[in-house]
């Protein structure tokens, strides 16, 4: 796949400067970076974004995650190497990726399940990852943005 822009200098400072500050809101959340990553690669398989599912694996071994916790994230419902309060962030993060016509999106029982686990602060900062997350992958989609490169 080759990225559709070919000069990414014409990128704006301010949207760049604007990505930071919500990655340091995220951040000072007090979600654990392995879940956070675990959000962000549910919600970049669902969209089909290679180069985010790369960067949210790449991420969640920084962060101290386990090849079979992010080789099966897909699977989660499924795989027993989950924590409650991490499905209930990965439900949350599939309602809110999926909003196209007809889906239920976030349901009450969703959001009482995030709510059992979750200060408001970190289901701030859980909803604000999966919102840039969605954000990063309609543009990579939009531009073909290829796995394994790197931003910044």
């Amino acid at each position: 796949m080759e990225n559709r822009l070919k000069n990414k200098k014409t990128d704006s400072p301010d949207v760049w400067t604007a990505v930071q500050h919500l990655q340091k809101a995220i951040a000072a959340g007090g979600v654990d970076p392995k879940l956070l990553a675990l959000v962000h690669l549910r919600a970049s398989q669902i969209n089909g974004c290679s180069a985010c599912v790369h960067a949210s694996v790449a991420g969640g071994k920084k962060a101290g995650d386990t090849d079979e916790r992010l080789h099966t994230v897909a699977a989660w419902r499924e795989a027993p190497f989950y924590t409650d309060a991490e499905r209930a962030a990965l439900a949350l993060a599939e309602a809110a990726t999926r909003l196209q016509d007809g889906a239920p999106g976030v349901t009450d029982e969703i959001w009482e399940e995030v709510n059992a686990h979750f200060t408001e602060e970190q289901i701030g900062a859980i909803n604000l990852e999966i919102a840039l997350t969605n954000f990063f992958n309609r543009i990579n989609r939009t531009i073909k943005e290829p796995a394994g490169r790197t931003w910044g």
